[in-house]
């Protein structure tokens, strides 16, 4: 406990930053961990330089962890940082710009060197140029500091011992902000078990930067953010990427199938593949291939002999998988597809995020190949998502495109851990195939592996095997029922048909269009999909405080559409639809449902901001009541 006055405030924006090899992104977990624990709401966002291991002290190199935390519920990892640690020049010239004049910077004045300067491309010293004027600039020696706490332990180089500095701008933070500090030491002694001597001097780094803050006449007070009021339930810190994979690993279980997940590394997906290599124990089989076609291959070959089958990978992947994509459209068996997607187009921006492979999910196969698209809204949410693709999969013997993106897959919240009894039982959507003459099934025509569940149009799914129950598989095109392979024109069509009306017989099997209401009268609605949830949300509450009328609506399935959504659009004068794409689900909607949807799209490899989707609502809510079109170009 801190002997120093504590101010109570009810939300906080912290972001750690420094080159990528200074540990900032351990550094805002653990505080992430720390905080979830504590009872806050809380959401992160982590970002990555795209290269391996840049320069040290260069612009491309610098990595941050931005952290979010409230006394009450929040939907966003914060517009503009309330505190900035910036372990060196770059990492301050990178965000300074995020911050608003007041905020607080806590600098590695040890950093400051002339040639880090011209690294970070600064022609003189911010701290004595005026650029820092307005800002409260807390200059800290955190590499001096953090040596000098860790003399004793000589076994230790001057360049092991540099590396906890991080721990030390932790322990800086913990103070800062009432954070306990057992948790984290506890942590340290397991991360280095075998190591113990690493432990303590990380610990003594930690423990060091606590006292500074402590003992220090340059912070005259510390900070506290009460626990949120959340649902009753127990709660964790959750990733997209884990959430996705316990929710693949919680759906093989409900259906009652061994899961089968077949990948290649590549960023943001990786880390779906390494969690779910864990889970032996249920019964997973992972696999990584040698590349992204023979993952896939594997994937479905896997669904063929009666596995919840899965791929995961990005949009740079789904180029490459999309001929088996395409096949398993043709023989109809049930694939998870799980794009957590990025920046593009090409390699693009491996590390940054972006909601641009919408077309792709929809589209990108030769031919007239439909499938099922859903997208998750939040970190957690991508569990359940996963849970609904599978449903879907295996009820309809069809792909699924399950989308998430990098700032979900990266981005932590507190997750409520779900009753199991709960789960939504998927044995019933496991239906194999009875060979001929079985229980007096199929005895009269043998085995056809392309007749069809008349409420489903599902084709059975046979096991390889199994006597009565061979059958030809490939992407050659099938005659309806029989299976055999056929040329004939007007089959061609039918089937076309056929694989068309099973996706589209899944609108009556997900939930109607739900808005968000505020206003009986309000004249606009906001639209949105996939990781856009969070600022959309917080923008319309936003615009409601200020009595605003708005309303929301925020899509999980898209494709097909939620039944009644075209009668939800045509109720409002104008619609906007905020995308971090140049205007994806807007030409969709436009064409589908004839309304003139408009676009708020913004390609940066960062979430939207709460202020400028509220800004852009508000320039809506004016038109609708005569007051002016917005200015901005909207696609």
């Amino acid at each position: 406990m801190t002997t120093k006055p504590v101010e109570r405030v009810d939300t906080v924006t912290v972001r750690f930053a420094g080159d990528s090899g200074d540990g900032m992104q351990l550094a805002g977990t653990r505080f992430t961990s720390v905080t979830t624990a504590l009872g806050n709401d809380v959401a992160t966002l982590p970002d990555f330089p795209a290269e391996i291991r840049a320069p040290a002290g260069s612009l491309p190199g610098v990595s941050g962890f931005q952290l979010h935390f409230a006394d009450h519920d929040i939907l966003t990892p914060g517009d503009s940082p309330d505190v900035l640690v910036a372990m060196n020049p770059a990492a301050l010239k990178t965000n300074l710009g995020d911050l608003e004049r007041g905020a607080t910077l806590v600098l590695n004045t040890d950093a400051f060197t002339p040639q880090n300067l011209r690294k970070a491309r600064y022609e003189s010293d911010p701290r004595e140029d005026g650029t820092l004027d307005g800002f409260k600039v807390h200059e800290v020696s955190i590499t001096t500091l953090t040596i000098g706490a860790l003399e004793g332990y000589a076994e230790l180089g001057k360049k092991e011992k540099q590396r906890a500095k991080n721990m030390f701008a932790l322990g800086l933070m913990s103070w800062m902000f009432s954070r306990p500090t057992e948790p984290t030491r506890e942590w340290l002694r397991e991360k280095f078990g075998e190591q113990p001597r690493v432990a303590e001097a990380n610990i003594a780094a930690f423990d060091a930067g606590w006292a500074y803050g402590e003992t220090t006449e340059a912070f005259d007070h510390a900070y506290e953010v009460a626990a949120a009021e959340l649902p009753p339930g127990t709660y964790r810190q959750i990733t997209g990427n884990l959430a996705i994979s316990y929710g693949l690993v919680a759906a093989s279980q409900q259906a009652g199938l061994p899961l089968f997940l077949g990948g290649y590394p590549i960023t943001p997906a990786s880390d779906v593949l390494h969690e779910l290599s864990k889970h032996k124990n249920f019964g997973v089989r992972t696999f990584q291939g040698e590349d992204e076609i023979a993952s896939v291959g594997a994937a479905l070959g896997a669904a063929f002999s009666g596995h919840l089958a899965a791929t995961v990978t990005s949009g740079p992947g789904v180029a490459l998988k999309t001929e088996t994509i395409g096949l398993a459209v043709a023989v109809e068996l049930p694939l998870l597809v799980l794009n957590i997607q990025r920046g593009g187009p090409s390699t693009g921006l491996p590390t940054k995020t972006e909601q641009a492979d919408l077309l792709q999910a929809l589209h990108g196969r030769n031919g007239e190949s439909p499938v099922p698209v859903i997208a998750a809204s939040t970190p957690g949410d991508c569990f359940d998502v996963a849970i609904e693709g599978a449903r879907m999969a295996l009820t309809y013997r069809t792909p699924v495109f399950v989308l998430s993106d990098g700032y979900l897959a990266n981005g932590a919240e507190p997750w409520r851990v779900p009753d199991v009894a709960a789960l939504p039982d998927l044995r019933g959507a496991v239906r194999f195939a009875v060979a001929a003459g079985a229980n007096g099934e199929n005895a009269e025509h043998g085995f056809a592996p392309f007749d069809r569940d008349p409420d489903t149009l599902a084709r059975p799914w046979a096991i390889p095997g199994t006597p009565g129950l061979e059958h030809r598989i490939g992407g050659l095109e099938k005659a309806d029922g029989s299976g055999d392979i056929s040329y004939d024109p007007d089959n061609h069509h039918r089937m076309t048909e056929l694989r068309q009306a099973k996706v589209d017989r899944i609108a009556g099997d997900i939930p109607a269009a739900e808005v968000d209401r505020a206003d009986p009268g309000a004249r606009v609605l906001v639209v949105g999909w996939g990781s856009s949830y969070g600022p959309i949300a917080a923008a319309v509450r936003a615009c409601r405080a200020e009595g605003l009328a708005v309303d929301q609506l925020h899509l999980r399935h898209l494709n097909p559409f939620p039944p009644n959504l075209g009668e939800v659009l045509r109720r409002y004068e104008r619609v906007l639809v905020p995308e971090m794409n140049m205007g994806q689900l807007r030409s969709l909607l436009r064409a589908r449902f004839l309304v003139d949807a408009r676009g708020y799209n913004r390609v940066a490899g960062l979430p939207f901001g709460t202020g400028e989707l509220r800004d852009a609502i508000a320039d809506e809510v004016a038109a609708a009541e005569g007051r002016g079109e917005p200015e901005r170009s909207l696609s």
